[in-house]
Parts: structure tokens; sequence; C-alpha cells
């Protein structure tokens, strides 16, 4: 536990101090967020806000697991924790930094060309294709000493769904499907000033605590197992919640400067970046349905956008003002903070719900 804090420190620390330098640095090299001219009018005072802002966070939180580490090597977890990277750290902070990688060049090419078109719709899903089947390999073909992988051959809710076996092949499919929809999920949530990192926080603290909650009742530890005939058969557990804890903390101290009126935007960066992380979650805890529940405020904007598109294709009217779904309410006549604190109700109650089915799942089978 004391490992998990440590991190989530550090990454505060590292997020809440570092940010005003990348303020400062891409002010400088006047990174500033192009407007489109289709969006609210609203937004246009915005324009020339610094963005690519997700490299704080995600630097915060690669530094923290670091210290994290540092941390286990004189604490009780180490008798249950591997010492070095587990593949499970490399898988979830590669996701993480790559999958914001391929959003950094997106940010880079519109504030190179001064306009909201940065890569193309197939180039940005080419480039989370290429992310996704990479650590999806690896997550499914690098076992551990004991055989066990990052993410499983059957498809899980609470934990695997036993008649849910698609064979590694179809687990790498189903990986690249969940990392590309949580990714652009969580791009399309950004958009006014605090609501994807506040929504974030929320989604990754439930990781945190789902984590550590796998740990405390992990078959790996061999004193608990031993006694007890439920255990959860993950993958270094307190990895997890380490680097779910210390996401959540970085994003804390990112949101003091990008709160409402922004100083600065995570942009496509932070976005593609977080959401690859809350995929790579899902998987690696044996909760890919369920995160459909716990980050049920991305699948909502995401449907208000799924929703919008067929419509106007199929009947050549538009059931939104204007999707996503928080742009609808901005023409509505919502302020932006109203918007932003009300979305953040549901992600909380999504979040709320999703770790009240994954305790009562525990306390039926205990019981």
């Amino acid at each position: 536990m004391r490992a998990v804090i440590v991190a989530a420190a550090v990454a505060f620390i590292i997020s809440l101090f570092g940010t005003p330098v990348a303020i400062r640095v891409f002010t400088a090299l006047k990174a500033g967020q192009p407007i489109r001219s289709l969006g609210p009018a609203t937004h246009q005072g915005k324009k020339g806000t610094p963005t690519m802002g997700g490299v704080a966070f995600i630097v915060a939180t690669v530094f923290a697991y670091v210290a994290g580490h540092v941390a286990l090597t004189t604490l009780p977890e180490r008798q249950i924790a591997q010492e070095g990277p587990t593949m499970t750290a490399l898988v979830l902070l590669g996701l993480f930094v790559f999958c914001g990688v391929v959003g950094f060049l997106d940010d880079f090419l519109k504030v190179r060309r001064r306009n909201s078109d940065g890569l193309s719709a197939k180039g940005k899903l080419l480039g989370q294709l290429i992310v996704g089947a990479g650590f999806g390999i690896a997550a499914l073909y690098v076992a551990s000493t004991n055989g066990q992988t990052v993410a499983s051959e059957h498809i899980s809710f609470i934990r695997d769904v036993s008649w849910l076996d698609v064979g590694k092949v179809g687990s790498v499919l189903v990986f690249v499907f969940v990392i590309m929809a949580m990714s652009n999920g969580v791009n399309l949530t950004d958009g006014l000033d605090g609501l994807a990192t506040g929504a974030s926080i929320l989604v990754l603290g439930a990781y945190a605590l789902i984590g550590f909650w796998q740990y405390r009742h992990w078959c790996g530890d061999t004193d608990y197992a031993r006694v007890n005939d439920y255990c959860y058969q993950v993958r270094d557990p307190l990895e997890i919640a380490m680097i779910a804890a210390a996401a959540a903390a970085a994003c804390v101290g990112f949101l003091w400067w990008n709160t409402s009126p922004a100083r600065i935007f995570m942009g496509d960066t932070g976005a593609l970046g977080l959401g690859g992380l809350i995929g790579g979650l899902a998987v690696s805890t044996r909760t890919t349905l369920l995160s459909i529940i716990i980050g049920g405020l991305f699948v909502i904007i995401t449907m208000s956008v799924v929703i919008q598109i067929i419509s106007f294709k199929t009947t050549g009217k538009r059931v939104f003002r204007m999707s996503p779904l928080q742009h609808h309410f901005e023409l509505a006549g919502w302020s932006e903070v109203n918007i932003v604190v009300r979305f953040w109700i549901v992600a909380g109650i999504c979040v709320a719900i999703g770790l009240g089915l994954f305790y009562s799942d525990f306390l039926a089978v205990m019981g």
C-alpha cells in the first residue's frame, strides 16, 4: 500500500509543478491549440491556449512508477512483488506513452499547420492499431515464469468468463479493439476545460482500487491462496494499482491548471494516452466488459457521435444540436462549468456502479 501511495504522491508533485513548465515551453514554441470554425462560437476565445499538455502527466506517471519501485526495495510488499519492471508495467506504460505519441503527432501537425487538421482519421486509427497490436501480442504471448500472461484468452467481465474463450489471436483482436475504443472515447470526451481530465481521474482511481483489491486477494500470494478458495487470477496486480494511482494523481496535478479557464490543454497527446492506459487496465485486471460501465461517460459520449452520424447519413437529420454530447448542451445554453461538473457526476455514478458490481461479485463468491 505504501508503494502505491509513494507513486501517487510523486506523480502529483511532478505534474503539479511540471505542468507550469510545460505551459511556458509550449507557449514559447507557439504550440497553441487551433480551434475548429465549426465548433461552438464560445470556443474561439480559447484559440492559442498551449496544447500537448498530456506530456506532463505521462512523464509524471513514468517517473512515479520508478519511485514506487524504489519504495518496494524497502517495503514488505517486495516479498510478493517483482522488484524490476514487469511485463504488465511495460504493457500499461507502453500503451500510455505510445498512444500518447500518436496523439502528439496529431497535435504537432495541427500546431504546425495552424489549423485543426492533424493526422487524418485513417492515419490516427492506423497508429492506434499498430500500438494496440504490438502491445496486445506482448500481453498475450509473453508469459511469466508461472506461465501467466498480462491478458487472458477469455473475454472478461469481473473475471474471465469461462465460456468466452476466443484464443490468443482472438484475444489480441479484442485487445486492439478495447484500446482503440477507449482511446477514441476519451478523445471525444475532451473538448471542455477539465472534462476528460476529471472523468479520467475517477476511472483511474477505480482501477487503482481494483488493482489493490486484487493484490490483497491474489492467487500469486501463496499465503492467501492456501487458505482461501477464491483469489484473482491476474498478473502483477500491485503494478496495476501503482500505475493507475500514479496516473490518477498526475491528472489531479494537471487538473489544477486545466480547469476552467484552462491554461493548457491535454490535447490528443493526453487523451489518446489516457484512453490507451485505461483500456490496458481493463484487460489486465480481467474487467474488459465491466469497463463499459466504469468508463460509462466515455461510452455515452462516443455513442452520441455514432448516433449522430447514423441518423444524419440515413435520414439527413441530426439527433443532437452538435456532437459529441457536451457540445449539444453548450448550444442548449448550459455554461461550460455546469456541463463539466454534471458530466463528472455522471462519470462518478458510472464508477460507483462498476465498483459496486466488482465488490458484490467478491461477496457472492466468498459468501
